[in-house]
C-alpha cells in the first residue's frame, strides 16, 4: 500500500483522485482541505480539515502530519513552493513530493521574471506589458497602451486562477451589462483608479493589452519517452475542444527546454488576431486537466506519481482533434 496525500486542492481533483486510485487499488489516499466539506474528500480513503497557518507553521505541520499518517508521496498544491523549499526535510522522513525544484517556480510564479526569462525562446510571442506599483504609473501606461490596442486589462503579477484579472470598460453599465456573463470582471478606468488610490503603493500589477481570441490551456507532463502536451480550447461553454495546433506544440516544446519541469505542469496561450500570445505556466496540474485526461485517455496525475515512485507507465496520444465536456453530478457530502 502507498499512501498519497493531497492538500487543499480544486474541487476537480475528485475526479483525477478517482482514476488514480482505479488505476491502482495499492494507493491509498489522504486528503486534507481547510474546508471541512470539500468535495473530494468523497474519494479519500481519510479526510481531515488542515488548519490555516502561516507558511513557517504550516511546514511544521505538513512535516509532522506526514510523519504522523505514514504518508509516502504528498501532492501538495497549498503553500507549494514553500514546500518545494524543504525538499530535503521531507525526504529525510522518507517523503517523496510531487512538486518542482523551488528555483524554477520561483521564477515561474511571478509573470514579469517569468516573461523576462523565456523571452530567449524564438518561438515564444509574449505580450506586452508594462509593470506598475502606483496609480499614477498605472494610468500612464493605460494610457500609452491604449493608443495602439482597442482594449487594456490588468491583474496582479503574482496571481493564480486569474483572480485579479480585471478588463478596463469605460462604457456606460445599462441595462444590457446585466446580461453580460463576465461582467464581473470589467471595471471603469475610474473606477480603477479610486481602488488604487487607496495605497500609495500597490502590489505589482500587469498593464496589458487585452487579448480577445481564444484561450489555449495545455496540460503536459515530461517523461522519458516524450512530453505529454493535451491543449485545449477553452470558451464560455463546457464544451472544450483538442485541437493539436504545432505553432502551440512547438512553444511548449522550447519553452521546457529553457525550463525542464519534471512534475505536471499547464501552460496558457490566448489569441489575439490569430497570434497565440503566451501568458503563463502553472507549475501544478490544471483545474481543468481531467478533462484532457478523459479526452486522451491518458492519466497524467498516475503517470507523474509513478516515475517519483522510479518506474514508468506508458502513454500515446492519437492527435486528433475532438470535443470534451462534463456534467455537474450531485453528491452527498454527510
Amino acid at each position: 500500500m502507498v499512501k498519497i496525500w493531497f492538500n487543499h486542492w480544486f474541487s476537480t481533483i475528485y475526479n483525477m483522485i478517482e482514476s488514480l486510485k482505479a488505476a491502482n487499488p495499492d494507493y491509498y489516499v489522504i486528503g486534507t482541505n481547510a474546508r471541512e466539506n470539500a468535495v473530494y474528500r468523497m474519494v479519500c480513503d481519510e479526510w481531515y480539515k488542515e488548519p490555516v497557518l502561516p507558511e513557517k507553521e504550516y511546514i511544521e505541520y505538513c512535516l509532522s502530519f506526514c510523519q504522523e499518517h505514514g504518508v509516502q508521496i504528498f501532492v501538495p498544491r497549498r503553500n507549494m513552493l514553500a514546500v518545494s523549499r524543504h525538499r530535503a526535510d521531507f525526504s529525510a522522513i522518507g517523503v517523496k513530493i510531487l512538486v518542482d525544484d523551488a528555483a524554477l517556480i520561483d521564477r515561474l510564479n511571478y509573470k514579469t521574471q517569468a516573461y523576462e526569462w523565456l523571452s530567449c525562446v524564438p518561438s515564444l510571442y509574449i505580450p506586452v506589458y508594462e509593470r506598475v506599483t502606483n496609480v499614477q504609473d498605472f494610468v500612464a501606461a493605460y494610457e500609452r497602451l491604449k493608443k495602439d490596442y482597442e482594449q487594456v486589462c490588468f491583474k496582479f503579477e503574482h496571481d493564480e486562477g486569474g483572480m485579479s484579472f480585471r478588463l478596463i470598460d469605460n462604457r456606460p453599465k445599462g441595462y444590457k451589462a446585466l446580461f453580460q456573463k463576465q461582467s464581473t470582471v470589467r471595471i471603469s478606468l475610474d473606477d480603477a483608479v479610486a481602488a488604487l488610490s487607496e495605497v500609495e503603493q500597490c502590489s505589482p500589477l500587469l498593464v496589458m493589452p487585452y487579448l480577445s481570441g481564444a484561450e489555449v490551456s495545455v496540460d503536459c507532463l515530461h517523461t522519458p519517452s516524450g512530453l505529454i502536451m493535451i491543449p485545449r480550447i477553452k470558451d464560455t461553454s463546457r464544451v472544450e475542444r483538442i485541437v493539436y495546433q504545432e505553432d502551440i506544440l512547438q512553444m511548449c516544446r522550447d519553452l521546457w527546454e529553457v525550463c525542464p519541469l519534471q512534475c505536471p505542469f499547464n501552460v496558457q496561450f490566448k489569441y489575439l488576431k490569430e497570434v497565440p500570445y503566451f501568458l503563463e505556466v502553472n507549475t501544478r496540474m490544471s483545474g481543468g486537466v481531467p478533462m484532457a485526461c478523459a479526452a486522451e485517455q491518458v492519466n497524467i496525475l498516475d503517470i507523474a506519481i509513478a516515475q517519483l515512485l522510479g518506474y514508468t507507465k506508458e502513454w500515446h496520444l492519437d492527435y486528433q482533434n475532438k470535443f470534451v465536456s462534463y456534467i455537474e453530478k450531485p453528491l452527498l457530502l454527510s
